[in-house]
C-alpha cells in the first residue's frame, strides 16, 4: 500500500508527542536524583504535562479555528520544539514543572487538528486510516523511540531526552513546512460557537465511552510492571522487551483499527474493539500466571490499546460536525481523562494488599460499562449517523 507523502509530517509529529509523553515515565528515578526531589515528585511532572493537555486542547484550538490549518499546526509544532528544548537546561524542579505544563498545552491541540487534516486529505472511506496513519507515530514512539531514549537518558543523562524530543519536532516542522497541503479555513466561526456541540447528547456519549471504556486499559497498562514480574515471573531487566512487545501492538493494532473502521463503520468498530477490551482484561486477571500467554496478552492488549483511536474520533466528528477541531482536541481531553482513571480506579485494590493483577479486574468493569455505553450509541444514533460514504460531505461542509 502506497504511502500519501502529507500524512508523515503528522505522523512525525506523533511521535515526538509520544516520546515526550512517555519516556519520562522510565526516567523518574534519573530526575528525580538529578534533581534532588523524591520520585512522587517527580511524578508529578507526568501530571503537569497531562493537565497541560487537559487544559491546552480546547483553549488553542479555539483562538486558532479561524487560522490556516497547516499555520496552526507549525504554531503548536514550534510551541512544543521550543518547551521541550527548554526542558532540557531547566535549572531546578519548580521551573522544570512549569515547562512541563506548558509543553502538554500544543499535545491535544495538535491531534485535534490534525485528525481533521489527516480526514480531509483521505479520499471517501478512508478517513479512519489516514488518522489512523497520523497515530502511526504516537505507536512507532512506544515500540521504538521510548526504549531508545530511555536506554539513551540512563546511560548518559536524562536531559538528552528533552534534547532528542527537541530534535523531533525541528523535523516535524521542517516536513509540515513542506508536504502538507494548504488547506482553507471557517473564518465564520469563534470559540463559543465551537463549544456549541457540547449541547450535543452524542457528542457526549462518545467522550463517556472514552474517559470509561478506554480508560479500562489504563488499569493494565499502568501497572504493568508489577504485573508482569510479580505475577509473570519476568525478571525486571527483561521489562523493556515487554515494553517492546506492547508497543507491536499498538503499531499493528492502530493501522488495524483504522481500515476495520474504514469497513465495517465506526460504531461497530468501537463496539467490537470494547468487548475485545474486556475479554483481554478478563484474561489477564485469571491467567497472567502462565507467563507464555501473559506476553500474548501484553500483545492483545497494547493492540487494543490504540485500535480505538480511529474509529471513536472519527465518532466524534460525526457528532461536531460544525465543530470537528475542537470536539477532536476535547477527545485528547477524554483519552487523558482515560488514562488518570484507569490508573487512580485500578490502584485502589492495591491498596487494600491484593495482587497486581486486580487493577484488570477493575478494567472490566470499566470496559463493561464501555461497552453499555456504545451499545446505546448505536442504538440511539444508528439512524442518525450518516453513511461512510458521507463523512467527507461532512467534514468538508464548512469549506
Amino acid at each position: 500500500m502506497k504511502i500519501d507523502k502529507r500524512i508523515i509530517p503528522l505522523a512525525i509529529g506523533g511521535l515526538g508527542i509520544g516520546t515526550t509523553e512517555f519516556t519520562v515515565m522510565g526516567l523518574l528515578p534519573d530526575i528525580a536524583k538529578s534533581l534532588a526531589i523524591t520520585i512522587p515528585q517527580a511524578g508529578h511532572l507526568i501530571s503537569a504535562y497531562a493537565m497541560g493537555v487537559v487544559i491546552g486542547a480546547p483553549l488553542l484550538i479555539g483562538y486558532s479555528v479561524k487560522f490556516p490549518p497547516k499555520k496552526v499546526l507549525i504554531a503548536f509544532m514550534i510551541l512544543f520544539t521550543l518547551f521541550n528544548g527548554l526542558s532540557a537546561i531547566a535549572p531546578n524542579y519548580g521551573t522544570m514543572l512549569i515547562i512541563r505544563f506548558m509543553s502538554g498545552l500544543p499535545h491535544g491541540a495538535f491531534f485535534g487538528v490534525g485528525t481533521v487534516v489527516a480526514s480531509r486529505m483521505a479520499g471517501k472511506g478512508k478517513e479512519a486510516f489516514y488518522i489512523s496513519m497520523m497515530f502511526t507515530g504516537l505507536t512507532v514512539a512506544n515500540l521504538a523511540m521510548v526504549p531508545l531514549v530511555t536506554y539513551i537518558g540512563h546511560t548518559f543523562h536524562w536531559r538528552l531526552y528533552f534534547v532528542i524530543v527537541a530534535v523531533i519536532g525541528v523535523f516535524a516542522l521542517l516536513f509540515l513546512k513542506l508536504w502538507l497541503p494548504a488547506m482553507e479555513t471557517n473564518q465564520n466561526t469563534h470559540f463559543m460557537e465551537e463549544l456549541k456541540f457540547l449541547k450535543n447528547k452524542q457528542a457526549w456519549l462518545v467522550l463517556a465511552i472514552t474517559a470509561i471504556g478506554f480508560g479500562g486499559l489504563f488499569t493494565w497498562l499502568s501497572y504493568i510492571t508489577p504485573l508482569m514480574t510479580v505475577i509473570s515471573g519476568v525478571q525486571s531487566d527483561q521489562m523493556a522487551y515487554v515494553m517492546v512487545l506492547a508497543g507491536a501492538g499498538m503499531v499493528i493494532g492502530n493501522l488495524a483499527g483504522g481500515i476495520i473502521s474504514d469497513k465495517l463503520g465506526p460504531e461497530k468498530t468501537c463496539a467490537v474493539l470494547i468487548f475485545l477490551m474486556m475479554i483481554s482484561l478478563t484474561g489477564v486477571f485469571f491467567l497472567s500466571e502462565h507467563q507464555n500467554i501473559a506476553f500474548i496478552l501484553t500483545f492483545m492488549c497494547g493492540a487494543l490499546s490504540m485500535s480505538i483511536a480511529s474509529p471513536i474520533n472519527i465518532m466524534m466528528m460525526k457528532a461536531a460536525p460544525r465543530s470537528e477541531m475542537m470536539a477532536a482536541a476535547f477527545m485528547q481531553a477524554g483519552f487523558n481523562i482515560a488514562n488518570a482513571m484507569g490508573a487512580f480506579l485500578g490502584g485502589i485494590p492495591l491498596e487494600y494488599g491484593l495482587p497486581f493483577n486486580y487493577p484488570s479486574l477493575v478494567g472490566v468493569g470499566m470496559t463493561f460499562i464501555g461497552l453499555v455505553i456504545s451499545l446505546r450509541y448505536m442504538y440511539l444514533y444508528r439512524s442518525e449517523t450518516p453513511k461512510e460514504e458521507a463523512v467527507t460531505e461532512c467534514i468538508s461542509c464548512d469549506k
